[in-house]
């Protein structure tokens, strides 16, 4: 701010002066006002579109989800991180509240035999995470990045006849966040 207004008092005692600096100097005080205009201007439009969550199936704990005889979703009741609040540990669905871009990534634990979790777009299945562990416990990870429109819903399902698990460590998650606004 002192500099803009430096710049300022020197031009004004300097108008009087055809001099090709104070021209100059003029032109580069317009571009820094224009500049820091622009700069306030882009900062309002991406104020309040900060949008990230990562969510873990249980808080404390532990607990097997399934199996069920059809596809269902599941609740992502621990959230670590909700910003913009688009994410409902509630029904497990995370709703656009922007058309833009967002990525999502789902890991799902099950303690031996076969785990599978579907990436779920308006009902839709987009990716599957799959894993087949005879023994021991089996993880499997998927990610996607997909463009939403506002009120798009985004949530994942767990394959019927299959298992997940979580517990304290949080091996079971639901994450995903705002790339940018369309």
């Amino acid at each position: 701010m002192k500099t803009l207004s430096v710049l300022a008092l020197l031009l004004l005692a300097c108008r009087v002066s055809a001099d090709p600096a104070v021209d100059a100097l003029k032109e580069l005080s317009d571009s820094w006002v224009k500049l820091r205009a622009d700069m306030t201007a882009l900062q309002s439009l991406t104020q309040g579109k900060r949008v990230a969550f990562s969510a873990s199936l249980v808080a404390t704990g532990h607990k097997t989800f399934g199996p069920f005889k059809k596809q269902t979703p599941l609740v992502y009741k621990h959230v670590a991180t909700n910003i913009g609040n688009a994410y409902s540990p509630v029904t497990g669905n995370f709703t656009a509240p922007l058309k833009g871009a967002y990525h999502f990534e789902l890991h799902i634990y099950g303690y031996g035999g076969r785990t599978a979790a579907y990436l779920v777009k308006n009902s839709e299945n987009i990716f599957l995470a799959y894993e087949d562990q005879s023994s021991n416990g089996s993880s499997a990870s998927q990610g996607a990045s997909l463009l939403l429109e506002a009120g798009d819903v985004v949530s994942v399902h767990l394959r019927n006849g299959l298992t997940a698990w979580d517990d304290t460590e949080h091996r079971t998650t639901f994450s995903g966040h705002l790339l940018f606004t369309m």
